[in-house]
């Protein structure tokens, strides 16, 4: 039995050589020393590595052809893998925990469903379509607006980069984070609609609207080829810039979340009967996970754990602790006292109008806009409201429409030069770092743009819905709460 397996063996080892032969790839030139040292110099500065760096079968770097996308690096990784994770903690829990602490505790759990029914109807429409409808390069299906199907079921999406977006950032890693703004813009409109909306018309309209506003709308502003992509597309027919989401994510909830609480109609007994906050508390710990993650938001989306995403990060900061004092220092002047309510919406306004500019603009320039969030917005959500009488519910509208909007806006007055040397790029015409230059007339473009498409698009998503499914529960379940009625569960027992 020995002698057969030692011949076995003898085989085999022979065979070896031969096989190896047959498969390996055609070897690569070895990178020399001065590409290695370039390399290294590109990846700390997050650059152009130049011809592009690849491994061998050994894993030994080698010179690839100028086509094909290079290795990722680990650090870069790193951080855009945490800032995915944070990105995630926003919705779940974050944004559950402070739509959820908002309702009334008989629909608690229902804020929580949504959110949870969100996050897996976007991630199967992304891996389908959703991420190459964005983010997909050469021919676009409709020129400017939306991508193709180059990527669709992410075929093609590995753990090299994509040097379109990032130079030193797996494609997958890319992908994954932003799946998750994808998922936390249609969870936003929840709020204006809280307490009243059938789960399943909540699960048909965001997956027609991810569709119809969500893909089109960013590809637009990030896509390569996107026709208001100012930073990055030379041939942009809009030169708007939009660092972390203000017009594709804020702007697009926001104003899609007040026409759909109008055609939806007011809770039953709004205006009639008190509808306080289940849970401050609640509301709170969702609004620090809101801010903690919110550094994911901004500072990831510099795609790199470079200068860039530091200001990104320290901007974020200034703005956000500003907005959270302003806000509920205006209730005090004006009602006496300030509330925690008034905290925490300080704070994600802070948050919602910072995004479009937080790594664009300077220190300086950041608290002029928390100043301007904490003002604005609450002035919104305290008066015009109540003139002209809608039911946005958790004030989806008066902080992430408003909020989005007055974002795009200051960022094209407050962008700076020293800020992001990007802006030098394709944008040298627009930034001249002065109060009133000409980005912020291509940012009024964009504004326009996004206000038309989130307005019509869901006022014709939501007459389909209703026509086909009904929107609201009966008034039997709405005033039972939709936990027992729609979910056969109570959050408390008490």
């Amino acid at each position: 039995m020995k002698k057969y397996f030692l011949i076995l063996t003898l085989v085999m080892a022979a065979l070896l050589p031969l096989r190896a032969q047959e498969t390996a790839p055609a070897a690569l030139p070895s990178a020399s020393l001065d590409q290695r040292i370039a390399a290294l110099e590109a990846y700390i500065g997050n650059g152009d590595p130049g011809a592009s760096l690849t491994k061998d079968t050994n894993g030994a770097l080698t010179v690839a052809a100028p086509a094909t996308v290079g290795v990722a690096g680990p650090g870069h990784n790193a951080w855009m893998m945490t800032s995915t994770a944070l990105v995630l903690f926003m919705t779940l829990p974050g944004l559950a925990l402070f739509y959820g602490g908002l309702v009334r505790k008989k629909n608690i759990l229902s804020v929580v469903a949504q959110c949870f029914g969100i996050t897996g109807l976007v991630t199967i429409l992304w891996v389908v379509c959703g991420y190459s409808f964005i983010f997909a390069d050469g021919t676009d299906l409709i020129s400017g607006v939306l991508g193709n199907l180059k990527f669709k079921m992410l075929e093609g999406v590995t753990s090299a980069t994509n040097t379109n977006y990032a130079y030193w950032v797996s494609q997958n890693v890319f992908a994954m984070f932003q799946l998750m703004f994808a998922i936390i813009t249609p969870a936003l409109i929840l709020g204006a609609i809280a307490e009243r909306m059938k789960f399943a018309a909540i699960l048909v309209f965001v997956g027609l609207w991810m569709l119809v506003v969500y893909f089109p709308l960013a590809h637009m502003v990030w896509g390569i080829n996107g026709l208001m992509n100012g930073v990055w597309n030379a041939g942009a027919k809009i030169h708007a810039i939009d660092f972390a989401g203000g017009t594709v994510v804020h702007m697009s909830s926001g104003w899609s979340a007040l026409v759909l609480c109008i055609i939806l109609g007011k809770r039953l007994g709004f205006g009639k009967t008190s509808m306080p906050p289940h849970s401050m508390v609640m509301c709170f710990i969702g609004t620090a996970m809101l801010w903690v993650g919110w550094y994911g938001f901004n500072a990831g989306s510099a795609c790199a754990a470079d200068g860039v995403a530091a200001n990104a990060f320290t901007t974020t900061t200034i703005a956000t602790a500003v907005a959270s004092f302003v806000w509920p220092m205006l209730e005090w002047l004006v009602k006496g006292r300030p509330s925690i309510l008034g905290f925490c919406s300080g704070a994600v306004a802070g948050l919602v109008v910072i995004t479009p500019a937080c790594g664009f603009v300077t220190p300086q320039g950041s608290l002029i806009i928390g100043l301007a969030a904490g003002i604005i917005p609450w002035f919104f959500c305290y008066k015009v409201k109540g003139w002209f009488g809608y039911d946005d519910a958790l004030d989806t509208f008066g902080v992430h429409a408003i909020g989005g909007t007055l974002g795009a806006i200051l960022t094209g007055m407050l962008a700076r030069n020293s800020a992001n040397a990007n802006l030098a790029l394709n944008l040298k015409a627009y930034v001249t770092d002065t109060l009133f230059q000409p980005l912020l007339i291509e940012q009024l473009k964009a504004v326009g743009i996004t206000i038309a498409l989130a307005v019509v698009g869901t006022a014709i998503l939501a007459f389909v819905v209703k026509l086909l499914i009904g929107l609201r529960p009966s008034e039997e379940v709405e005033m039972t709460g939709l936990d027992l009625s729609e979910h056969g569960e109570e959050g408390y027992h008490s």
